[in-house]
């Protein structure tokens, strides 16, 4: 399944559905945010177009035959535009011309932003649990309130994060995804079992933009 699927009726009814079905069995509030990209990678955009015209000039400095000299500037400025233009849609070439560690840096950011923007910290025990989605850098970042604590949940929490972000490579796959986030329950179950006069704080829906 293509990143564009996480965007489908089916894909968020099915992921509001293993929320429910994680809430289920634990005091936590789960919400999951989608995001297209989490960053602006401009500088990357512009790259792509520097080295094109570079390319670009090669071409017309090499070629057998000539190319008006007044030609150059227009074709170079040409190019350049093309290439940023084209770095725009095409995200495997926004990854290619980005350091991993800055696309997780941007994401953890996008995702504390969203923890707040989400309302997520309003909950009564202070139990949120954001799962942020961010498809071009195929990165999944959780972010618990503090209420949630990652050493009383211990090592199958570990994992269950872990799986949910091995469920984005080498390129995202809902049904992977859809599996990580039912793994969340078993040690929510654990540590934070849900009570008898529990409700529902937070919306189930996915938070898509």
């Amino acid at each position: 399944m293509s990143e564009a699927s996480f965007y489908t009726e089916s894909a968020r009814g099915a992921t509001r559905d293993a929320v429910k079905e994680v809430e289920a069995r634990t005091s936590a509030e789960i919400v999951v945010a989608l995001r297209r990209v989490s960053g602006s990678y401009r500088d990357a955009d512009y790259l792509a177009g520097f080295l094109l015209a570079i390319v670009t000039l090669f071409v017309m400095l090499f070629a057998e035959h000539g190319f008006p000299l007044l030609s150059f500037p227009a074709t170079m400025i040409g190019a350049f535009v093309a290439g940023a233009f084209f770095s725009t849609s095409v995200a495997p070439l926004r990854r290619a011309l980005t350091q991993p560690a800055r696309r997780r840096a941007q994401v953890g950011a996008a995702a504390r932003a969203a923890f707040v923007d989400l309302g997520i910290s309003r909950t009564t025990g202070r139990s949120g649990v954001l799962v942020f989605v961010s498809l071009l850098e195929r990165e999944v970042e959780v972010v618990a309130d503090i209420g949630v604590d990652p050493v009383l949940l211990g090592e199958d929490w570990t994992r269950a994060v872990a799986a949910l972000r091995v469920s984005m490579r080498p390129a995202p796959t809902f049904d992977a995804f859809r599996a990580a986030l039912l793994g969340l329950a078993a040690p929510l179950e654990q540590g934070m079992p849900r009570a008898a006069d529990d409700v529902n704080e937070l919306p189930d829906e996915v938070a898509a933009t």
